[in-house]
């Protein structure tokens, strides 16, 4: 199937197979120089995924992914700033991508570095970021620290929902293509100790 042909749900169930492949060890896409080759000239990425810098959350891995089958765009804490923007609507206009996934993880070292307030040069910056998923998280009244790993992934799971709300709101470009029904936008947080990928 080429990538034009592949509709926003068949990029999604693309993924889905591939997390499965991962989690059963049956991977199908080990031929690195075939790929190299075949990609040479040009990419055809069927997805975008916004995720973070964590080396144990590589997109490519976790979805039993080719080279040149998605658009990897990395940011500690997956969260959303200017040039964030500017490279997934880059891949959903230019590169012609069908889906955007924002993949968070559980224990994120960001998510724990901003509820405990770590404040340490630009990274004080970037951690701000996350403090409106913090704030979001009002289930956990006691012991909003790094130490409270559940507390820890359910602001995980209110970062990744802030992330997509941002992108829908500062980038009228990928909100219209969804809206048009031409992408999906959606969520999915990264098991560390399982490898599951659960699409929210």
């Amino acid at each position: 199937m080429k990538r034009d042909d592949i509709s926003p749900n068949e990029a999604l169930q693309i993924l889905k197979e591939g997390n499965q492949r991962f989690l059963q060890n049956k991977s199908i896409n080990t031929d690195l120089p075939k790929q190299l080759k075949q990609t040479a000239e040009g990419q055809f990425p069927f997805a975008s995924i916004l995720g973070c810098i964590d080396s144990r959350t590589a997109s490519e891995h976790i979805f039993n992914l080719g080279i040149g089958e998605i658009i990897n765009i990395r940011i500690a804490g997956n969260i959303v700033n200017e040039d964030v923007l500017a490279s997934l609507e880059y891949a959903c206009i230019v590169l012609n991508t069908k889906l955007v996934i924002v993949l968070g993880h559980t224990r994120c070292g960001a998510i724990e570095s901003a509820c405990d307030q770590i404040e340490m040069g630009n990274i004080t910056v970037m951690l701000d970021k996350i403090q409106p998923a913090i704030k979001a998280e009002t289930k956990t009244i006691d012991n909003r620290t790094s130490s409270n790993i559940p507390f820890i992934n359910e602001v995980s799971l209110h970062n990744i929902s802030n992330s997509i709300d941002l992108i829908r709101k500062d980038s009228k470009v990928i909100r219209d293509l969804e809206t048009s029904g031409k992408i999906r936008i959606l969520g999915a947080i990264y098991d560390l100790a399982t490898g599951e990928v659960k699409f929210l």
